[in-house]
């Protein structure tokens, strides 16, 4: 300091007009010799103050203008317009639901006391019923709506609340009473199918045992009958052959359709349905029924799963439910399907309603995830250029990747679920094995795709989304047994694998490799000179982004796949091994088969519904979005269109910047776009997300 001094007053004698400090700071500025002199002990001094040279100067320098921190939310379209061309023809029914799932009474449960969750359920689940709800599928005369398509719509609105309550809703109403309806006859129906729908009479669906879940020709349960006494006696023969997962079973139901192998004399006639009374209306459980309690599960808490075995009990001739086959007053079995295997596939397929009620819940619960994670993501602020204000996470590319493509899927799905329901609805017999693998592969699809998307939501979300009061966690552990009931998603990619090489089953024996490849081509709508320089390197935008070029590719995956797999077993089966083992050998193939078959249905799926779309500035975004996922999925298969020679790295890399730039165009809409899901705040509930 006294060096300065110093300095300072040798400046002053040499300098008399000097008048004010300021002066003397620039006359020190011009020395460069009194400046490097007082450089060290000014950072010296600015250190021992803990102030940073760089970071003090900040504050006196123009905030950098960049093109990430000023991009904003807005809307493109009218998010009302798109709300309504998502609930379609279903819009009455979806908002008589959310208006009642939005009352005070269907507040969320927060006890985690298991038997006054159930309780809360059930009493929901009766609201539901007074409302007739519960019975919107069942004929007119029986009390029923006699509309399908409504109960669907109903059954995907729930799971916007609380998910326990939608399983407890299908079992009763979905399970049990459509399997009356289904298996049963006028006789079961003026029974039972309006107390059924009022609840008045709760029921299980019992048919999964502990030994044979999938496997439902390989069941234990008898039911074995005395023509004498016109019954049968229904039987647990040993303890692994208990029910088991069964839903409304520890604690509600009064009655359950039984799935048993019915024995006449000393012959097994494979499995049938019967109606067998389990508790009276006091609850009290009967002679020679046995029910245990599943317990606390990873989700799911407020159903009551449980276990049921039955010691000899009888019930009479008249609960057998008697559609497909029946017992003649001879005592003699009989039924207008000969075939053993065709009356029993003919059954289940009946059962297909479950696989379309399931994905579209699980549908239901990936919207709920991603609105509140984008509409937390556009609000929560991190980071910033320097010296400005902290910037909405979602205007971070890499964020935008983890969740903008899954929105697009998610929207697709949306869509190619529509279908799947209007097949099924519209069907006739021609078309059921068909339908039944289209709704087996995307209820598969639906729920990966809800267990992916929950995931990235909750990592998405950090610490917030950790927390139970922003209800990912529940949609997370309620939604992970999705991909395991009506039916473990990898064995029904299986199934779905299986009707996809039924196409080629008369041609085993004379398709040789030419005529795969002629398959493939022609199926595909692709040529071999295609498959050049020129087009496996196009990178122009406007071929990146066309419909065609991606349903070309899309078709030309599917057919190499099925013909690769398919004449891959040929040579298997030549070879002298037996079809059930070539079959297992080849079984990671067969889950690519079916993979490729439902990215194709899905994209055109999404296709066909925005060509549909009067609405502009809807379509403009919904373009978008599917074009994000169109080119999201072919650069998620990238290996295999490297390998195949479709596409060279050139192609893949500009489809990966592409799709960069579709969620940069994306992101503005975001907030809308999940708004247009229309979720009632009550269910959405989740603090984030406001």
């Amino acid at each position: 300091m006294a060096d300065w001094q110093r300095q300072i007053e040798t400046i002053l004698q040499e300098n008399t007009s000097v008048k004010s400090i300021f002066d003397i700071s620039i006359l020190l500025a011009k020395n460069d010799q009194i400046l490097n002199n007082l450089r060290p002990a000014f950072v010296k001094l600015e250190n021992d103050l803990g102030i940073s040279g760089e970071e003090a100067m900040t504050d006196f320098k123009t905030v950098a203008k960049t093109f990430t921190s000023d991009y904003e939310t807005n809307s493109g379209f009218e998010i009302e317009k798109l709300t309504q061309i998502l609930d379609g023809k279903q819009a009455a029914i979806i908002k008589k639901v959310k208006s009642v799932i939005s009352r005070p009474e269907f507040a969320y449960e927060t006890s985690t006391n298991t038997a006054v969750y159930r309780e809360k359920v059930y009493e929901w689940c009766k609201i539901l019923a007074a409302e007739n709800l519960g019975n919107m599928a069942y004929p007119k005369q029986y009390g029923g709506g006699e509309n399908i398509a409504d109960y669907f719509a109903i059954m995907e609105t729930l799971s916007y609340h609380d998910l326990s309550l939608v399983i407890k809703f299908g079992v009763q109403f979905g399970l049990w009473g459509m399997s009356v309806q289904s298996f049963g006859t006028e006789k079961h129906y003026s029974k039972y199918l309006k107390d059924i729908g009022s609840l008045q009479l709760p029921g299980c669906f019992a048919m999964t045992e502990t030994n044979h879940g999938s496997n439902v020709k390989g069941m234990e349960t008898t039911a074995t009958y005395n023509h004498k006494n016109q019954t049968f006696t229904i039987h647990t023969p040993h303890e692994k052959a208990q029910k088991e997962y069964i839903g409304n079973a520890a604690v509600h139901g009064q009655m359950a359709t039984v799935f048993a192998k019915l024995i006449i004399g000393e012959i097994d006639y494979g499995v049938n349905a019967f109606i067998v009374p389990l508790r009276d209306t006091n609850s009290t459980i009967l002679e020679g029924i046995t029910i245990g309690d599943c317990g606390l599960k990873m989700g799911l808490n407020g159903v009551d799963n449980g276990t049921i075995r039955f010691d000899n009990v009888v019930i009479p001739k008249e609960n057998m439910l008697d559609r497909f086959a029946s017992i003649n007053e001879k005592g003699e079995f009989e039924s207008p399907i000969p075939s053993d295997n065709r009356r029993f596939f003919t059954m289940l397929g009946t059962l297909v309603g479950g696989r379309i009620g399931i994905p579209r819940s699980a549908l239901a619960a990936a919207k709920s995830g991603l609105t509140i994670a984008i509409k937390y993501s556009d609000k929560r602020r991190q980071f910033g250029p320097e010296g400005g204000s902290e910037v909405p996470i979602l205007n971070y590319r890499i964020h935008q990747r983890r969740l903008l493509p899954l929105l697009a899927k998610t929207y697709a799905t949306h869509f190619a679920l529509q279908y799947v329901t209007k097949r099924f609805i519209d069907k006739n017999e021609s078309e059921m094995q068909e339908i039944e693998s289209l709704a087996a592969g995307m209820k598969a699809y639906s729920t990966w795709n809800t267990t992916a998307v929950l995931q990235e939501c909750r990592e998405a979300c950090g610490g917030k989304g950790y927390l139970s009061e922003n209800r990912i966690d529940a949609l997370k552990n309620d939604t992970e047994i999705y991909t395991t009931f009506e039916g473990d998603n990898t064995v029904l990619m299986q199934l779905v694998a299986k009707n996809r090489l039924s196409e080629f089953r008369k041609s085993f024996g004379q398709m040789d490799a030419m005529g795969i490849i002629n398959y493939v081509y022609e199926s595909a709508k692709t040529v071999i000179s295609e498959k050049n320089p020129i087009v496996t390197r196009k990178t122009e935008d406007a071929h990146l982004m066309d419909g065609e070029f991606h349903l070309e590719a899309f078709q030309y995956r599917e057919k190499t796949i099925l013909a690769s797999a398919a004449k891959r077993l040929k040579k298997l089966i030549d070879s002298g091994l037996e079809p059930y083992d070539a079959f297992n050998v080849v079984q990671h193939q067969m889950i690519d088969v079916a993979q490729a078959y439902l990215e194709r249905i899905v994209l055109e799926q999404f296709q066909e519904a925005i060509q549909t779309i009067e609405d502009p500035k809807s379509k403009k975004i919904l373009v978008k979005l599917y074009q994000l996922y169109a080119l999201s999925q072919i650069e998620k298969n990238k290996a295999w269109y490297l390998e195949d020679g479709y596409m060279e790295a050139v192609k893949t890399k500009a489809i990966r910047k592409m799709v960069n730039q579709l969620c940069w165009e994306i992101r503005p809409d975001a907030v809308s776009l999940v708004k247009a899901f229309d979720i009632p705040d009550s269910c959405l509930a989740a603090p984030i997300a406001f």
